[in-house]
Formats: structure tokens, C-alpha cells, sequence
């Protein structure tokens, strides 16, 4: 069904009003129609956050992995998507060692990440396994050289993160508190400190990184925080009444 996703998310934020963050995870780059686009801009339930495996971005390997290869739409989509939905949260996964990747192939994924510059990534080594399509490609990439590939891509990503979430500093966020907990005192705080420990929308559950809080926050709730630091995976902050307070 054409634009069926942008359909089916507005009937829920129209079903369930009350349910204040719907997050799409896992859509394929083809799922993302002008009309997504524009339900995500204009609907405030729908979290701007998209996950899109793209998985590479060279042609050749996406045309092994019988994926999309037209690279060049994917970044004008997503040129466009952050053009018109404040705030988007994009997080992607790609794959590093696949059969036919040199240098070169590998070069180009570490240059697209670079530019396209994401907010989450997730990298993973190539997986020999009997019984699926790419069985007939072999493993031709030695193990070492995608531990190093890995290895690279990841440390490139992780300054990318940083220098995003320290862009963060200062502003407010809006934080859903699933638990709380202790951290060991240490320099001016003798005591173990109460924090809690919650998620922005930027941060999806299980696979992306968590906000800590400063003080005692009520569980299952959506809180105002003030950010104070950031770490490459995760986010440090206070409940904005006590900042004023």
C-alpha cells in the first residue's frame, strides 16, 4: 500500500492522543514518502526519530547485499527530512567486512558517515552463515581486517556523537524516567548520590543511550531536564525545577 505507514501512524496519533511518543524503528529506506515526511513534521506524537538500516553505501556492496543501491536519493531524502522535521534523531546500522569489500568499498562507507554525519550507529561484522543468500559470496574478508574496519568506523561515529551531544549542553530535553539508582561519591560529594536514569526521544530503548539525572524523579513520567554534560553514548542533567530552584 503506498504510503501506508504515513497512514497507519496518522490513525494512531488519532486513535490514542494520549500516548504522547510514537517512535518508528526499523523503516526501509523505500517506507519514507513525502507524506511520512510530512506526518512526522506536523504530528507531535510522532518522535522526530528515525531508524534506517542502510547497512552500506557503496553501490557495489549494496548490490551484493540485493539492497537499494542509489546511495545519492538516500542522502537527498535525508537532506530533506532534516530540512523539514526540527530536531530529527537519525540512527542507522551497517555492516563492515561484507564479501567484495576492499578498501576502497570500505572508504566510501567511512567518507558517507562522515558527511551524513548520524546521531546512532550501529556497526557490525560481516556474519558467514550457511543457508542464506550471500552463502554463494564466500568469507573472503579476513577476520582481523574486520575487526579493523570495525574498529575504525566505530571511532569515527563516537567523536561524531560526542560533538552532537555537546551540542546539547545547556538546552532543555524531555526526559521519560524508567528507574533510578545510586553513584558512588567521589571529589565534593563524600556520599552516594540518588539519580535517575531515563531516555530522551532521541534515545530508543535497549539500543541507544540514556540520560542521568541528578536527584529523584518519578518513574514512568516525561520530565523537563536541563542538560550539564554529555558523554558519546549517554547525556548527564538536572530536573529543570531544581535548576531554578
Amino acid at each position: 500500500m503506498k504510503d501506508g505507514l504515513a497512514q497507519l501512524l496518522e490513525a494512531l496519533t488519532a486513535q490514542v492522543p494520549e500516548i504522547p511518543w510514537i517512535r518508528l524503528l526499523y523503516a526501509y529506506p523505500g517506507a519514507v514518502s513525502d507524506r511520512l515526511i510530512e506526518i512526522m513534521a506536523s504530528k507531535a506524537q510522532v518522535l522526530p526519530y528515525l531508524d534506517l538500516p542502510l547497512q552500506h553505501a557503496h553501490p557495489a556492496i549494496l548490490r551484493a547485499m540485493r539492497r537499494p543501491a542509489n546511495i545519492d536519493w538516500v542522502i537527498r531524502t535525508l537532506e530533506t527530512m532534516r530540512h523539514q522535521i526540527p530536531g530529527l534523531t537519525l540512527r542507522t546500522t551497517f555492516i563492515v567486512g561484507y564479501p567484495g569489500e576492499g578498501e576502497a568499498e570500505f572508504e566510501t562507507l567511512l567518507d558517507f558517515v562522515k558527511e551524513m554525519r548520524f546521531d546512532h550507529v550501529g556497526v557490525f561484522p560481516f556474519s558467514f552463515e550457511q543457508g542464506t543468500a550471500s552463502e554463494v559470496l564466500g568469507d573472503p574478508v579476513p577476520a582481523e581486517v574486520k575487526q579493523e574496519r570495525w574498529e575504525r568506523l566505530m571511532a569515527t561515529q563516537q567523536q561524531i556523537s560526542l560533538q552532537i551531544h555537546q551540542s546539547l549542553i545547556g538546552k532543555q530535553l524531555e526526559v521519560l524516567i524508567e528507574g533510578q539508582g545510586t553513584v558512588q561519591g567521589q571529589n565534593g560529594h563524600p556520599v552516594d548520590q540518588l539519580i535517575s536514569v531515563g531516555r530522551t526521544y532521541r534515545d530508543a530503548p535497549e539500543i541507544d543511550g540514556l540520560t542521568l539525572i541528578e536527584g529523584e524523579a518519578p518513574i514512568g513520567e516525561i520530565v523537563p531536564v536541563r542538560i550539564l554534560s554529555a558523554m558519546p553514548y549517554d547525556l548527564h542533567g538536572i530536573l529543570e525545577n531544581q535548576n531554578k530552584g
